[in-house]
């Protein structure tokens, strides 16, 4: 009888790749996390239980075929295991370092609820990409054959860049256009480098380029270029993402030294790539040497607090008004940003900042949890005379993000917005009210998951190509 390659998840615990020390770790920007090595990824796959209804899959936006590509790791077959993983995912090496895991495919791993502890998903999907990449069974976009059809996608980030594949995939001819001068949005210039190296996402975008994908950088989209893009292409793609940092609005607020979070993540994934970036070399966005305080506590939160101990800060805080448990962010990088030194003061919220012309500390003013509401959420209540004054040089703010004004940047006062200011469009096809223009990712649904734009960018080339597809059967009658 054949030896049984999966279901080890009595015999063998879960391991995930080793991760460097916190003071090794904190003197650089690269990725904390070693790769697995072959026989230790196929020893984790073999924990899979292979589940009749694989809860990991259905909870993952993409639908990944997790059980197939587990047993394929496991038995050794890892060539085969890399193109079921990219049937299904555009960019799972990317996935398998930023996906929160532990709130989509490995929360609600069968085992885990069994309390074996659950597969090391994210892990080995990083493996099998990056093993891929080495033995050269990446290979860029052939189509079966061009077609005449082109698209226009204004947006280089995961979602559109997801979309420019699918598209070129089929042999339309399809063209990039971005503001920045590498594509790649929030993927390049957002996430810092010890979360995702920068080679591992411009290797894709080469991929692409190779595949016949034309990359218009450096553009700014305003009306007479989105009027240009549109006559120029059959159908366009708006996925420019939502960039408008939320703000505050207290006293002290204008004081310098207060600082966007997007605009500390850039200049600092900018000096990484040696570019010249001078309000950091000025100081303004460098926390060396500065007490630095971080407002919120979402993904983007950790990012800056984790970018601030590298950078050299003296100390570095992380408010945020509710408990650890009602963090938005995850608790793998909240874990990892305590081990590098971050101190958090959990229920605490600005009320106003100290200072004259520069920030000199950030006014806190202590919280309680209330009684939950209807859906069981429990909002933040002031506790009277528990305020304070956290000394701060540089503080950042980290509250999310919001659309621009797109029908006025576009000239297109067509274009459908809901009162959130996002692009009304159907989540399904990416279809919006105007005639052959689509949007997808976080420009429709809100600050949401690198997953989901990936997932409604390869949608959104579905049904494009339906579109197309149907207009030919048409005029061939």
């Amino acid at each position: 009888m054949a030896k049984q390659p999966m279901l080890k998840f009595v015999q063998i615990d879960r391991v995930m790749p080793e991760k460097r020390a916190a003071d090794a770790r904190t003197e650089d920007f690269d990725e904390i996390y070693a790769e697995f090595a072959a026989a230790k990824a196929e020893e984790q796959a073999s924990r899979c239980s292979q589940c009749g209804v694989p809860y990991c899959q259905s909870h993952c936006p993409l639908h990944n075929n997790i059980p197939d590509w587990l047993n394929l790791t496991a038995t050794g077959r890892l060539e085969e295991a890399y193109h079921t993983s990219q049937a299904t995912n555009t960019f799972p090496e990317i996935c398998g370092r930023i996906c929160p895991q532990d709130r989509l495919c490995e929360g609600n791993c069968v085992i885990e609820q069994s309390g074996h502890g659950t597969v090391t998903i994210g892990s080995i999907e990083k493996y099998i990409t990056d093993t891929a990449w080495e033995k050269g069974w990446v290979k860029p976009v052939v189509p079966g054959a061009e077609r005449r059809e082109s698209v226009g996608i204004i947006g280089g980030g995961p979602g559109g860049l997801a979309a420019a594949d699918m598209l070129r995939r089929a042999g339309i001819q399809v063209s990039v256009y971005d503001r920045h001068d590498r594509a790649g949005g929030l993927l390049m210039y957002g996430i810092p480098g010890f979360k995702l190296e920068k080679d591992v996402v411009q290797r894709r975008n080469d991929l692409l380029a190779d595949g016949g994908v034309e990359f218009v950088l450096n553009c700014d989209v305003d009306a007479a270029k989105f009027a240009e893009i549109r006559s120029k292409h059959d159908a366009i793609i708006i996925a420019t993402g939502v960039y408008k940092s939320r703000d505050l609005s207290m006293p002290g607020s204008g004081l310098t030294g207060i600082e966007k979070a997007i605009d500390f993540l850039t200049a600092s994934n900018r000096k990484s790539f040696g570019d010249e970036v001078e309000d950091f070399d000025n100081g303004r966005l460098n926390a060396e040497g500065k007490k630095v305080v971080v407002i919120g506590g979402g993904d983007t939160a950790m990012d800056c607090v984790r970018t601030s101990i590298r950078q050299g800060a003296t100390s570095v805080k992380c408010l945020y008004r509710r408990d650890r448990a009602n963090m938005p962010g995850s608790q793998r990088e909240t874990q990892n940003a305590e081990e590098e030194g971050v101190v958090f003061e959990w229920l605490s919220a600005p009320k106003g900042f100290t200072g004259d012309d520069q920030v000199s500390g950030v006014m806190v003013q202590k919280m309680r949890l209330g009684q939950p509401d209807a859906t069981g959420r429990q909002a933040p209540e002031l506790i009277e005379g528990a305020d304070y004054v956290e000394d701060a040089d540089l503080v950042i703010k980290a509250l999310g993000f919001e659309p621009e004004d797109l029908p006025t940047l576009f000239g297109q006062r067509d274009l459908p917005v809901t009162r959130w200011g996002t692009v009304k469009a159907a989540f399904e096809t990416g279809e919006t009210e105007m005639d052959g223009v689509y949007a997808i990712g976080d420009i429709v649904r809100g600050a949401s998951l690198v997953v989901w734009a990936i997932r409604d960018g390869r949608d959104c080339a579905d049904a494009i190509l339906d579109r197309f597809n149907n207009a030919a059967a048409v005029a061939a009658e």
